[in-house]
């Protein structure tokens, strides 16, 4: 079973990217993230005709996730207990669209267990003393808890929570760490990686980095300034797996040849494949 995540950058301007990465690579479950639309203008039809269940968690045309699945999908969540919410400028804080979780795998072949898996658009941050930094911190602080407990419950629980998590966890994971650290940039900061980390402390395994290790091995260049082909790249990307789920990967890799071309998103997929 092949399972993809892919901030999409917009999944209406790229729909059929979308559909042409999933005939292409074989994809069996897709975990999307900035899909930009509410639930009702999501191009439900795309996914449909290619023999896929969707779900989808999108109030406004802005965040937006979803999980798309040929294998089965069930026992969808919407945000996960407790999520954070968050407004700014007197605005009333909002739960936003950056969580879904579903059960994917009840019909996959080969006998390949199902796995609850979880498409994840983390906040930002901003800047570093921004509100919405506190906003991404508490965020990730809520959802560690919860995959933590889930571990414990659970040592053999087959867990994968994919997305773009919007942290560069190491220094090789950005082009140039003391431009991003002289200049206070976020992503890198000892706050920011510290959260990160705590899902690795619980138990959560980063099964693409040990078959693809950098320097220079990223998931997201800006669209300005060539970025792209200037190799200045960060590896924002990931999916976290928990160890009875990371022990079934039999390959991992960044599918880079999506961010070329006309109308690419500025993320490539992350995609694993288990067995």
């Amino acid at each position: 079973m092949k399972i993809a995540t892919w901030n999409v950058n917009s999944l209406r301007a790229r729909a059929d990217r979308v559909e042409a990465f999933l005939e292409r690579h074989d994809i069996d479950v897709l975990a999307i993230q900035e899909t930009k639309c509410r639930d009702e203008n999501f191009p439900w039809e795309l996914f449909e005709r290619a023999g896929y269940e969707v779900v989808h968690n999108g109030t406004s045309q802005w965040n937006g996730v979803a999980i798309a699945s040929r294998v089965g999908l069930s026992d969808v969540q919407r945000g996960f207990p407790g999520q954070p919410h968050f407004g700014k400028g007197g605005v009333d804080p909002q739960e936003e669209s950056r969580a879904i979780g579903a059960t994917v795998g009840a019909e996959a072949a080969d006998g390949v267990a199902p796995v609850r898996l979880w498409s994840l658009y983390v906040p930002n941050g901003r800047g570093l003393e921004d509100e919405h930094m506190g906003y991404k911190l508490e965020w990730l602080r809520v959802l560690q808890e919860h995959a933590a407990a889930h571990l414990a419950e659970d040592p053999d629980t087959r867990l994968a929570l994919a997305g773009d998590w919007n942290i560069a966890p190491q220094d090789e994971d950005v082009w140039d760490i003391e431009l991003f650290q002289r200049e206070g940039y976020t992503h890198v900061s000892p706050a920011e990686r510290a959260a990160f980390h705590a899902f690795e402390d619980a138990g959560l395994v980063d099964v693409v980095r040990p078959r693809h290790p950098g320097p220079g091995v990223y998931t997201y260049w800006d669209y300005t300034g060539l970025a792209f082909p200037k190799k200045k790249g960060m590896r924002i990307d990931f999916q976290l797996c928990s160890p009875a789920l990371a022990r079934t990967v039999t390959d991992a890799w960044i599918e880079r040849e999506e961010r070329k071309g006309k109308g690419a998103s500025d993320h490539a997929p992350v995609v694993v494949e288990l067995g």
